[in-house]
């Protein structure tokens, strides 16, 4: 009887060991299952395509952890009006602030122009801004080069009369502007008291 109890215990522990073996490799499969599900997943892109083999795949996902730079563009700063082309200068900012600074002190210009001809009084070539108010004077501005900041020279006169005097015009200054040279002609002009400029 002895015997058959140790039969017995041994047959339960062989089936027990075997259960526990039996259930221990299940338990293992599942986690090799669970494992290599997680890992496909990772290893594949939107359409399901395995990425484990595709080397763009790493610099993509480097790609998607690095944060983005987004640079935005700076304007231009636009360069100042005299830092311009001198006739783009002349032609399309002295001018027309010229003669509207004029036409506010009720005077009107008859004609005003820009061109490379002989300096009045001294006949030397450079570049001559002729301005001509209705039943008051002329004038002419002279630039030795097609540079506002050469040497300058203005002549003034009556109707329907030569310049007899050619002055120095803006030759101290060193920073040479827009305003500068507008308040400096309507200076000289009220100085020959041929408008009345406050």
């Amino acid at each position: 009887m002895e015997e058959n109890l140790d039969q017995k215990k041994e047959i339960s522990n062989d089936k027990s060991s075997s259960t526990n073996n039996s259930i221990t490799k299940e338990i293992n499969e599942v986690k090799a299952e669970k494992t290599n599900n997680e890992v496909k997943k990772i290893n594949l892109d939107k359409e399901g395509n395995n990425l484990a083999n595709d080397p763009l795949s790493n610099i993509e996902k480097k790609a998607d952890t690095e944060p983005t730079v987004k640079t935005v563009d700076k304007p231009k700063k636009e360069i100042p009006l005299e830092k311009k082309p001198f006739q783009e200068f002349i032609n399309n900012h002295l001018i027309p602030a010229l003669v509207q600074e004029i036409n506010l002190r009720g005077f009107e210009i008859t004609n005003i122009n820009l061109k490379n001809t002989n300096r009045p009084i001294a006949g030397d070539k450079c570049w001559v801004i002729n301005c001509e108010i209705k039943n008051t004077c002329s004038f002419w501005l002279s630039f030795e080069n097609e540079d506002i900041t050469s040497l300058k020279s203005i002549s003034l006169s009556k109707p329907d009369q030569q310049p007899s005097i050619i002055e120095s015009f803006l030759i101290d200054e060193k920073r040479i502007t827009l305003k500068l040279i507008i308040s400096r002609i309507l200076q000289r002009l009220n100085g020959q008291k041929l408008i009345g400029v406050n």
